[in-house]
């Protein structure tokens, strides 16, 4: 009986060294299966766009930049610029952001329209939800602007700070999610986007230092006038140059008020003279 229970366990053993890197094997290999598969699904799910979905992606993608790239940002450095102008070049500048605001609205609304007919509009991902923010701002801004109050009313302060604060909001926020449109291109279709990455921070980096340039621009040019008016500043009038005037007024019996650069004690003398 021993004898048998010994055989036993060795035959059990056997098996087990046996078999043991058959299982391994075949579960190394469901391992493989599973992870190649996850790895062909994926590498399918890039590939399987079609040529006619690329272009609505391009366009897409070319208009949202038009209008939250590059229209928006110009139409705020254009309305900045008309608040140092008077009369027609101050009305140049408004119309002209109003212009670049308007045309940038209406190719927003371009850009959602073929997103909604050509897109698969689920928003589970940063680009999606931030465009559909930035859609529903962007109009609230429009009525915003439309009720304009005068010049002159109390409503027009809180009317500007409004104002002010949904327009660089939407334009800073369109500039983000142009950057997270690019990264889900590129990881929809497996294109580079770092030539259009660079291109566009170029872009914004230009009409960011125009900005900034066109406020310090004034300044500036005062400096500028101010030391060179310094070397034609005609010399002070002096204390003799005006004990002379004064003879010569009481000299010609004239009562002229002579302003002399001497302490304020003599202020009430020139007064009474």
């Amino acid at each position: 009986m021993e004898m048998f229970g010994f055989l036993a366990k060795l035959s059990i053993s056997a098996c087990y060294i046996i078999l043991l890197p058959l299982v391994e094997c075949s579960s190394h290999e469901d391992f493989t299966l599973s992870s190649n598969h996850k790895s062909i699904k994926h590498s399918l799910n890039k590939v399987q766009i079609s040529p006619e979905m690329r272009s609505h992606i391009k366009i897409h993608g070319i208009l949202l930049w038009a209008s939250m790239g590059f229209l928006m940002p110009v139409g705020i450095l254009t309305i900045r610029m008309s608040i140092r102008e008077t009369g027609t070049k101050a009305k140049v500048f408004f119309y002209l952001h109003l212009f670049c605001q308007i045309l940038s609205v209406l190719l927003s609304s371009i850009g959602a329209v073929l997103s909604i007919k050509n897109f698969e509009n689920s928003f589970n991902n940063n680009h999606q939800q931030l465009g559909l923010v930035l859609y529903a701002v962007m109009w609230v801004q429009v009525v915003v602007g439309y009720l304009r109050p005068p010049r002159g009313k109390k409503r027009r302060s809180t009317w500007y700070v409004v104002h002010w604060l949904l327009g660089t909001s939407v334009t800073l926020v369109g500039i983000i999610n142009i950057y997270t449109g690019l990264r889900a291109y590129h990881h929809k279709t497996s294109r580079s986007t770092t030539i259009w990455t660079i291109i566009f921070t170029a872009e914004i980096s230009f009409i960011a230092f125009l900005y900034l340039f066109q406020d310090k621009w004034e300044y500036m040019q005062k400096q500028g006038v101010i030391l060179g008016n310094n070397n034609n500043v005609e010399p002070p009038v002096t204390t003799t140059t005006s004990v002379v005037q004064v003879m010569i007024a009481e000299r010609d019996n004239e009562k002229v008020l002579v302003p002399e650069p001497c302490g304020k004690r003599n202020a009430l003398r020139n007064l009474f003279d």
